[in-house]
């Protein structure tokens, strides 16, 4: 039986190919192209949202100062001279007092005056008048050589609704009340506040010669409540200067109080003293006379028993004539006004060859803005460094004297006119000027800043009790005469030197583990080795922080020695176990050239750092003396061991380009024609030959710097401190590196193949494959790694903040702290005020490290573009 097999099935018919692009894909398409220009966009609408921000935020801190209204009032004449001008901190009250003992209270904004208890001066005329900064306690010296205390208080109430008098009348053009006696102004809350004024003369005291009348005085009230202390400086028409302390005390048994007075004649001043104004701190220990011609008598109290004349100094050199001086709060700022309108700003500061009995003198720190005529008047303010000056033709200028900034600058509209007293509001936010006539000047006002100018935070200031100007930031202190200084400069220099040391110790590294895992090792021990590094990014900055502040801190501490050590014996092991693998047999080599050739390199990391365990006091010993601490504040050796440290790496490096430019070619065909252990012996003595070498010239190189003075003692290393710039860069370094491996990485293994094997076909090693075509290939992608290495460590905040010891200084000790702009963010915006100096500060750091990373990064990417594009060629 035979079969026949079924005739074949026609060919289907070839399905025709479609070129149209399906409209799912298009609609998909435009999707993705149209989403990512929004977000684009978006982006960079909100990099300029938050610099505009930031921006809006800072303004206020140059916009200076306003007037914010104008009142010019008519008081009724007083019998006598006014002696001085006060007004309550809602500028609602002026109070006047005359040479004869007449107090005045006016209302400031109708002029409408107030019945007030006068000081009864028994006849006689005030000569010299005293008062202490808040105005409360004042002291009248007396054309008889007596003086007499007395209390002018402005008296505030807050009453409830409703309690004020029947009779009050409303004052015109204002709302408040008065009953004749005290003021009533609504406040919010349903409740009133009354202010009155308080006048209270004690019995007289004879100071001087009797009929001798005193010429000047100044008074202070120091101490606690339970112990005042009372300070009270005269001279009397004979030219004797006495000081006065009183001191009293309460009797913890019985309650009552027990003054001592102790009392003090000055040395005699110097003959033809015409004097002007006497000034005393609060603390007693200096005095200070001012003649009419400007030459001003400094005492130097600080022993009671022995006062001493310590210098008489000229402060306006011939020119003119001393017209006003005072103190700021503090005590310590200096300001003279002189006849030729100059305001300046003198400090008490020690001086090399001081021609003084205390080593210290009277040095000008400030020139501010001079008047155009006599200045007659200084006010100083009673909460910082502002005070108002006014001068003969009626111009009055509130300024600032540490950053020589003229905030406001008022005058009435009609001509000129000299003031008799000058005020300064207890907030700073009004002045009160009286005319030797019957009128009474008020301004209101704004000045919330004006201790910030673009000198005063980026550049030199000089403040109380500095030697010289200098970057400071300190923003708050435990005293009330303290002075913020807000220089940004030391903060972006911490933010630089973290960075830097962060950047030394993390990019070669980086680099070095980028290079050996993407041209060195197998597949496979890169497979571990990268995700592993990745994973280290993951790690919390916090937890370094803490780690790094509570653990690695006392450690390098303790070992510090050995921690210097590491950084020579860690290279110097891994060359050793690099020229020990070369002597291996060649089948030996390849066949444990993968993972127990990694291991054994962590093999001899970990033997390095044994062995600098077991020889850092030995180390210690033989460069610094045996006590490192003791060293790097030069108490003992010279700066030559350090510095041969720091040059050993430059000679090493110097030494082997010049062995490899002039006689590596004929020692690597040498090397070509021994068998392998003989030239692995041949060439670890070529590296020891270049290691002693180096270490030669780098000695003899530090000990002549150092001979020279280059002692780096006080310049790179100086007091060590356990929170320190060293113990930052270990840990930032930790949290960089993985971020910088990672990109150079994929940069270096995103190299052409063809390269690669065209340089190996040229009979280039694997080394100089890397370094002399992979590497430069991948510049772009490496330098971009770093960059993005740079910004991390800028933007750093927890590690800092935490190991760092927040100690803003300008100094590149790696063995001292520091502080960075995003740490003081941290540290300090919980504490700041809203819309408060500080806090406008804050932000205006913000925005510097915004503009910092905006140009490194831009900067960055030029750099980068230039390297893809020069690649790019290849």
């Amino acid at each position: 039986m035979t079969t026949t097999a079924a005739p074949p099935s026609p060919a289907a018919p070839a399905r025709k190919r479609s070129f149209q692009t399906r409209r799912s894909v298009v609609v998909a398409d435009m999707v993705a192209d149209w989403g990512i220009r929004i977000g684009g966009i978006g982006v960079i609408v909100a990099v300029f949202g938050i610099m505009a921000f930031l921006a809006e935020v800072t303004v206020p801190l140059f916009a200076g100062g306003s007037v914010t209204a104008v009142r010019t009032v008519e008081r009724p004449a007083t019998q006598g001279r006014v002696l001085v001008d006060r007004v309550d901190e809602y500028k609602t009250l002026s109070v006047a007092v005359t040479d004869r003992g007449e107090v005045q209270a006016i209302h400031v904004d109708t002029g409408t005056p107030l019945r007030v208890a006068n000081f009864d001066l028994e006849g006689r005329r005030a000569t010299a008048f005293a008062s202490t900064r808040a105005g409360d306690n004042i002291v009248f010296g007396l054309d008889d050589g007596s003086i007499r205390f007395a209390q002018l208080k402005i008296a505030v109430q807050v009453l409830p609704g409703g309690s004020i008098p029947a009779g009050a009348s409303e004052l015109p053009g204002s709302p408040d009340r008065t009953d004749g006696e005290a003021i009533y102004a609504s406040i919010p809350g349903g409740q009133v506040r009354r202010l009155s004024v308080e006048a209270r003369l004690e019995p007289a005291e004879k100071v001087a010669d009797p009929g001798t009348p005193i010429v000047a005085a100044d008074y202070h009230i120091a101490g606690t409540v339970e112990r005042p202390t009372k300070t009270i400086a005269t001279v009397d028409a004979k030219g004797i200067a006495r000081l006065t302390l009183g001191e009293t005390k309460i009797n913890l048994m019985t309650g009552q109080p027990r003054t001592t007075v102790d009392s003090v004649e000055l040395p005699p001043l110097p003959a033809g003293f015409r004097v002007a104004t006497l000034l005393t701190t609060e603390a007693a220990d200096q005095v200070y006379i001012a003649d009419r011609g400007g030459m001003v008598a400094r005492y130097d109290t600080r022993d009671f028993r022995k006062p001493v004349l310590a210098e008489s100094v000229d402060l306006v050199a011939g020119e003119g004539e001393l017209t006003a001086l005072g103190f700021l709060i503090g005590d310590q700022s200096l300001v003279l006004g002189g006849s030729d309108g100059r305001v300046d700003i003198y400090f008490k500061l020690p001086r090399h060859g001081a021609r003084s009995a205390d080593g210290a003198t009277l040095v000008r720190a400030h020139e501010l803005e001079r008047h155009t005529a006599p200045v007659v008047a200084i006010a100083p303010s009673q909460r910082s460094k502002l005070f108002a000056t006014a001068d003969a033709t009626g111009n009055v200028f509130l300024r600032h004297g540490t950053s020589e900034q003229t905030v406001v600058k008022v005058r009435p509209a009609s001509a000129a006119v000299r003031y008799s007293a000058l005020a300064l509001a207890p907030r700073d936010d009004g002045i009160v000027a009286m005319e030797e006539g019957t009128r009474v000047h008020a301004w209101g006002v704004h000045a919330p800043h004006p201790e910030t100018t673009v000198k005063a935070i980026f550049g030199k200031i000089w403040y109380e009790g500095y030697p010289e100007p200098s970057y400071t930031w300190q923003s708050s202190s435990g005293t009330d005469s303290f002075e913020p200084k807000l220089s940004l400069v030391p903060l972006i220099f911490g933010t630089i030197k973290a960075a830097f040391y962060s950047l030394l110790f993390a990019v070669p590294v980086a680099l070095g583990a980028a290079i050996y895992t993407s041209e060195f090792v197998h597949p496979a021990v890169r497979g571990v080795v990268k995700p592993t590094m990745e994973m280290m990014a993951s790690l919390p900055s916090v937890v370094l922080g803490f780690i790094a502040a509570l653990i690695l801190a006392p450690v390098v501490e303790t070992w510090i020695a050995a921690v210097l050590l590491a950084f020579v014996a860690v290279p110097l092991g891994l060359f050793v176990g690099a020229h020990l693998w070369q002597m291996l047999p060649t089948p030996v080599s390849i066949r444990y050239g993968n993972l127990p050739k990694f291991a054994l390199i962590f093999l001899a990391l970990a033997g390095s750092f044994v062995s600098c365990y077991y020889a850092g006091g030995a180390f210690e010993k033989a460069l610094f003396g045996g006590d490192f601490k003791a060293w790097v504040n030069a108490r003992s050796g010279s700066g030559a061991p350090f510095l041969f440290l720091l040059l050993w790496p430059l000679a090493f490096f110097a030494a082997l380009h010049l062995f490899d430019r002039y006689l590596d070619p004929r020692h690597a065909q040498r090397l070509r024609s021994m068998p392998r252990v003989q030239a692995g012996l041949v060439d670890m003595t070529r590296w020891v030959a270049v290691l002693a070498t180096s270490a030669l010239l780098a000695y003899a190189a530090a000990a002549l710097v150092d001979a020279l003075g280059g002692d780096p003692r006080g310049a790179l290393v100086d007091t060590y401190v356990q929170r320190n710039t060293l113990v930052v860069g270990f840990a930032m370094a930790f949290a960089v590196i993985p971020l910088i491996y990672t990109i150079a990485e994929d940069a270096l293994n995103a190299v052409p193949e063809h390269l690669r094997g065209a340089s190996l076909a040229c009979g280039a090693t694997p080394w100089q494959t890397a370094t002399r075509v992979i590497l430069p290939t991948a510049a772009s992608g490496v330098f971009a790694a770093v960059m993005i290495g740079m910004g991390r460590a800028v933007g750093e905040t927890m590690i800092v903040v935490m190991a760092a010891g927040n100690t803003p200084v300008l100094e590149w000790n790696i063995f001292s702290g520091l502080r960075a702009l995003s740490a003081n963010i941290a540290v300090e915006l919980p504490e700041a005020v809203k819309d408060g100096t500080l806090y406008r500060m804050l932000f205006l750091a913000a925005l510097v490290l915004f503009g910092m990373t905006f140009v490194i990064n831009t900067l960055a990417e030029i750099v980068r573009l230039r390297f893809r594009k020069r690649s790019a060629q290849l």
